[in-house]
């Protein structure tokens, strides 16, 4: 029997992603959840080359990585191709899935759209889970279907059991708030900070400043000196 690949993922900082891709993943921005409170999205991604890779890369023993980033058209159209990318927060919520797989004792599977889901994403209103990539959305565990309130609160039940950083959605017909075809899991708004990360770099968009003025200051500091004298603007008392 063939191993899952483990395969080290390339870490990108969004920072240094083109102008398209930072538009579309925000990084750094600061959105509401549906009770007002704020959560900045993340910042550092894993890049995924291919769909061979996203195929054959496994985040946990049952889990690949292509199972997390399944869309369609709701989709920003440059994340329905590749290179794509997903935050590095992922790898948390596949640990979690795996437990749940087996408190349930049977396999599981994420929707289309069940797992990652850019802020351009259609169906991403205000912050969820889903954008931080540490959400995700079952539709069939075993070999069932899930359609039923019963289906629904039983197997609540089992995730809220494995780890009280489990946050489930009760069953119900109001979207974002209650599920009804599917299980719900996420363990909330986590930012990954991959160990090679050099967080020296303090760029983060303002909501009172251009979208894109970072590129601005570091053009101008590259015209800099690189020890700050009198004609750096910055060393003025």
């Amino acid at each position: 029997m063939n191993e899952p690949d483990t395969q080290v993922l390339k870490v990108v900082d969004a920072f240094d992603l083109d102008d398209e891709l930072r538009t579309i993943l925000r990084p750094g921005a600061m959105v509401r959840d549906e009770q007002g409170k704020r959560h900045r999205l993340p910042r550092y991604f894993y890049e995924v080359e291919s769909h061979d890779a996203a195929v054959t890369v496994h985040l946990a023993p049952h889990f690949g990585l292509n199972e997390f980033i399944q869309v369609d058209l709701k989709e920003a159209p440059r994340l329905q191709q590749y290179p794509r990318y997903i935050p590095c927060g992922v790898r948390l919520l596949a640990f979690y899935l795996e437990q749940f797989r087996t408190a349930a004792g049977a396999s599981m599977h994420v929707a289309v759209n069940g797992g990652y889901r850019s802020p351009a994403h259609k169906l991403s209103h205000g912050a969820t889970p889903h954008m931080w990539g540490t959400a995700a959305d079952i539709y069939k565990i075993g070999n069932q279907i899930i359609r039923t309130q019963e289906m629904i609160e039983r197997y609540n039940e089992v995730a809220l059991d494995v780890s009280d950083d489990i946050f489930v959605l009760p069953f119900g017909h109001a979207i974002g708030t209650s599920a009804d075809d599917h299980v719900h899991i996420d363990v909330g708004y986590i930012t990954l900070i991959p160990r090679e990360i050099n967080e020296d770099r303090m760029e983060q968009p303002q909501e009172s400043r251009p979208r894109f003025a970072f590129e601005e200051r570091r053009r101008r500091e590259r015209r800099l000196p690189v020890a700050a004298d009198s004609t750096d603007p910055d060393s003025r008392s």
